[in-house]
């Protein structure tokens, strides 16, 4: 008789359990977008990197290493990281482009938010 009330009552609360870690793994994916503007870094894009990441199970995120030239001839790290969903605009840049990054600074990354062309009159996201 015990068995037939605790069993089901550990089943619901692993379920529940499990569902909150899904929102929980969901809601940190689609924040990756949301990056604050503390800084800009303007420069010529040296190198570019970009590949396919898993972030948590069935979830992945694009992510776009740049390597920029700024004044001075100092070399910087650029991340951007952009959560694959169906409406998804991953940035377009090219080895030689004059760029304004706009983001922050994380560890030895600078973590981009936006990202700016120069020459274009909008702004690739």
């Amino acid at each position: 008789m015990v068995t037939a009330i605790v069993i089901p009552i550990i089943f619901l609360y692993f379920y529940w359990l499990t569902k909150k870690e899904l929102r929980e793994s969901y809601e940190k994916w689609s924040d990756l977008n949301n990056v604050s503007e503390e800084a800009i870094i303007s420069g010529k894009i040296v190198h570019i990197s970009a590949f396919k990441q898993r972030y948590y199970y069935h979830r992945y995120v694009h992510v776009l290493d740049l390597t920029i030239q700024s004044s001075g001839n100092k070399l910087l790290k650029v991340k951007k990281r952009t959560p694959l969903m169906k409406d998804a605009a991953l940035p377009s840049v090219n080895v030689g482009d004059t760029v304004h990054l706009y983001g922050n600074w994380r560890e030895e990354y600078f973590h981009v938010s936006r990202i700016l062309v120069k020459g274009e009159s909008n702004a690739n996201k």
